[in-house]
């Protein structure tokens, strides 16, 4: 049974940054890409970073490109988020997912909406910035 275990989140002030885990089990880590997204409140979930099984390729939804960074390491199955010089508006529910298509995965990052067809999620890990 696939596990997708999300960790990290918590309130944090503007301006601060935080680092969010994503540990995966149950499946051979190194055959999967792994990708952040996050839901406001009241909107759609939206594509955050997505990285290619080696970890030598990532990729940014536009307007997430400069302050988060995301990496893998595959001998602790675990893909990290890197976010910086956070404000308010990034306070979500930041969700962890995984799939053996890295184009599927690249493709959901394009548009809010479109990412519940990828094959493994985790229950989320809360982010709240305070102003």
């Amino acid at each position: 049974q696939v596990q997708v275990l999300e960790s990290g989140g918590e309130m944090v002030q503007a301006g601060g940054s935080l680092r969010l885990s994503c540990t995966i089990s149950g499946l051979a880590f190194d055959d999967v890409a792994v990708g952040w997204f996050r839901q406001i409140a009241g909107k759609e979930r939206e594509g955050v970073a997505c990285i290619n099984w080696t970890g030598g390729s990532a990729f940014y939804a536009d307007s997430m490109k400069g302050r988060f960074t995301i990496t893998r390491d595959n001998a602790k199955n675990t893909v990290y988020l890197e976010m910086n010089s956070l404000s308010p508006e990034d306070t979500a529910m930041y969700y962890c997912a995984a799939d053996h298509d890295l184009f599927t995965m690249k493709d959901a990052l394009k548009a809010a909406g479109s990412s519940s067809h990828l094959a493994y999620w985790g229950q989320g890990t809360q982010v709240t910035v305070s102003s």
